[in-house]
């Protein structure tokens, strides 16, 4: 009769240290767990395990821009090799016992990303490993909010040169920018953005909520930021051309709605990469955008960004 497997132990990292036992299931973003660690980006107690003897079969890691309460569960990993139920179980128990240590009290769950391979559909191997953590997730009451295309310029691709329809000045001040993000908020094709305006917020309010709780964290010059006139200084929309911490990125543009349907989307997003791309060592501009964001995405298509990955969000509401 065979043994039966060793019991389950669902513990944190006791320190960096133990950053080799966390790696011994991997996902994409592994390459940047040290670096986040040693910025504070990470902290070892938001990085869990799930163990029987000395093998990993789950893991989660929570993300936040300065290490002070986590914003992002951007790790979720169970070892693929397990048979159902038993994987959803042990990543289930991962799930809520982690959860409710990390997750302040009576604080909303942190948004759940993942990044998966553009054709996961397609492939059957890719395709259980995303189900299988969208499963456990659901069993918690998540819900998908969102696919996203992931999209890379690369050095060498030719930039477009300025079409002469429009006039680019730098932002000049907070209050400046949230004058054209308020009206761009209404209609708005993104779904974090809808999803804000249906949580009660004004077009205003959530425009507010983006610009201080994103573009404000933003290290990179201000003076990269664009606004896009006519000729005859009526405003068209903004770019906002940024660098992370990993990565130049376009990371946010928008078109005033009186200005859609022009093709001033391309002239953006052609400003903004043309910006990144004069910097000193650019090798590629990451960006995003909703899978059912079409203009947006054939845009970037026209500029020779690749799709080279695809995204979820899932939340709880």
């Amino acid at each position: 009769m065979p043994a039966a497997p060793p019991e389950l132990t669902v513990r944190p990292l006791t320190g960096a240290q133990e950053l080799d036992i966390f790696r011994r299931l991997s996902y994409v973003l592994d390459h940047e767990l040290a670096d986040d660690i040693h910025s504070g980006r990470r902290r070892p107690e938001w990085m869990w395990v799930a163990l029987r003897g000395e093998r990993v079969v789950a893991r989660i890691a929570w993300w936040s821009p300065d290490g002070k309460v986590p914003l992002l569960l951007d790790f979720f990993d169970l070892d693929d090799t397990l048979p159902e139920p038993e994987r959803g179980e042990v990543g289930l128990r991962l799930l809520e016992t982690a959860s409710a240590a990390v997750v302040p009290a009576g604080g909303r769950r942190p948004e759940y990303g993942r990044y998966v391979p553009p054709d996961w559909r397609e492939d059957p191997v890719a395709r259980d490993v995303v189900e299988a953590r969208i499963r456990v997730m659901e069993r918690t009451g998540a819900r998908i909010l969102v696919e996203r295309l992931r999209l890379e310029w690369r050095a060498g691709t030719p930039v477009p040169a300025d079409s002469g329809r429009l006039r680019f000045r730098p932002v000049a001040g907070r209050e400046d920018l949230l004058a054209l993000m308020t009206p761009v908020m209404e209609g708005t094709l993104d779904a974090h953005g809808r999803q804000d305006l249906a949580s009660g917020l004004s077009p205003r309010q959530a425009a507010e909520k983006h610009y201080d709780e994103e573009l404000a964290g933003y290290t990179t010059p201000r003076e990269w930021w664009r606004i896009a006139e006519l000729p005859d200084g009526e405003p068209v929309g903004f770019v906002i051309p940024a660098r992370n911490s990993y990565n130049p990125v376009i990371a946010y543009i928008g078109v005033l709605p009186a200005r859609r349907g022009h093709g001033y989307i391309d002239d953006l997003l052609t400003e903004g990469t043309r910006v990144l791309a004069g910097q000193d060592g650019v090798e590629r501009i990451r960006a995003a955008t909703d899978l059912g964001n079409v203009p947006m995405a054939k845009s970037f298509e026209r500029l020779g960004y690749v799709n080279f990955e695809r995204a979820f969000d899932m939340v709880w509401d």
